[in-house]
């Protein structure tokens, strides 16, 4: 009876453990464990670069609006340093181009009256040619009819009709006439020289006025030229917000502060959707990290059992190592944890689902790597 109960025992015995065996064979091949890869370092990030507010050139600090987390728009003005000498010989030369159009228009209009009064000597000179050529023509009728007259009086007093004396009174006036007319001659011939002279002399007047505007011209130029860097110096001075978005970080600076050149003031944070980017050491990440696995961030400062975590996938992977570190970005997948306030610069860890594998292919994979390091 004891034989038969203790054959009883050992069988129900060996068919447990058969059935555990089969159990723990069929869990070894068919379920599946899920592998990570953890990151070194993580945090949330703007997909948009952030953009630094900093100093154009060195100066004392007089005015000072940033402040931490305002929004701003590109082109605001943040931050004023001192340009009061700028803004000044700004003034002197701004004062000094408009005295420039005056002195330009009134040598124009002389330009243009000289101009004007050559035309109108070159109409009179016609006038006068047409009249002297009438005058000269006149006494050169007169001076013909008096040399008639002289030498009819001769003729006349060598027959006896008239006296000597009319004779030569005759050729007197016909003598007068000749020098009447050869002095209208002589007169008509100096007006063409004459108005030479007065042009050669105007051309010279418009050379000397030409050069003058062409000097207040170019010295116009040079003074709105100058006004122009003046204002690009006040410009400098004035430190507007290269973008629109909020300032993520700001400098301690107060009024009468020493900026240097270059130096950074703050940091825009432009709008755009936050994503992940973690640093895997290239063990971890070349060669098993690609687009589209699915991963979860664990937030610092956030217990994961108390806040949850944020799911994501894996969107690029670096090809290069830099600093000894693969570079991986992630996006973020579905809506984060209510309990999490996500904004850029949050840290954390990255755990990226690599796959999914066999209890046995664990088991002879860590028997592969024993034997490998023996």
């Amino acid at each position: 009876m004891l034989e038969n109960d203790r054959g009883r025992i050992s069988a129900v015995i060996l068919a447990a453990g058969l059935i555990l065996l089969g159990a723990w064979i069929a869990w070894a091949f068919r379920a599946r464990i899920t592998r990570y890869e953890v990151s070194d370092s993580a945090r949330l990030e703007i997909t948009a670069a952030t953009y630094p507010v900093q100093a154009n050139v060195s100066g004392r600090l007089v005015s000072n609006h940033l402040v931490l987390g305002r929004q701003v728009e590109a082109g605001e003005v943040l931050a004023e340093l001192d340009s009061r000498a700028e803004q000044l010989s700004l003034e002197e030369e701004r004062t000094r181009a408009a005295t420039f159009e005056p002195q330009l228009a009134a040598l124009r209009a002389q330009m243009q009256s000289e101009s004007a009064g050559g035309e109108d000597e070159k109409r009179v000179l016609n006038f006068s040619v047409d009249a002297a050529q009438a005058q000269l023509r006149e006494a050169q009728a007169q001076a013909a009819l008096a040399a008639a007259e002289a030498e009819r009086a001769q003729k006349l007093r060598k027959e006896g009709i008239i006296a000597e004396a009319e004779v030569q009174r005759a050729e007197a006036d016909a003598q007068s006439k000749r020098a009447a007319a050869e002095n209208l001659r002589a007169a008509l011939a100096r007006l063409a020289p004459e108005q030479a002279v007065r042009d050669t002399d105007r051309d010279v007047k418009l050379r000397e006025l030409a050069e003058q505007i062409a000097k207040l011209s170019a010295d116009r130029m040079e003074s709105l030229a100058a006004i122009r860097r003046l204002e690009y110096e006040v410009e400098r001075r004035k430190i507007r917000a290269p973008v629109s978005g909020r300032l993520g970080e700001c400098a301690v600076l107060r009024p009468g502060s020493h900026i240097s050149e270059g130096q950074q003031l703050g940091v825009i944070l432009p709008s755009g959707r936050l994503q992940i980017t973690a640093e895997f050491q290239p063990s971890a990440a070349l060669g098993k990290l690609r687009p589209g696995q699915r991963a979860v961030m664990r937030l610092e400062g956030f217990p994961w059992a108390q806040y949850g975590t944020v799911s994501a996938k894996v969107a690029q992977v670096a090809s290069e190592i830099r600093d000894g570190k693969v570079r991986v970005e992630l996006a973020v997948d579905g809506p984060p944890p209510a309990r999490i306030p996500l904004q850029h610069g949050l840290p954390g860890t990255v755990e990226v689902e690599i796959e999914r594998v066999s209890p046995l292919a664990l088991i002879i994979r860590s028997a592969g790597d024993l034997v490998g390091a023996h």
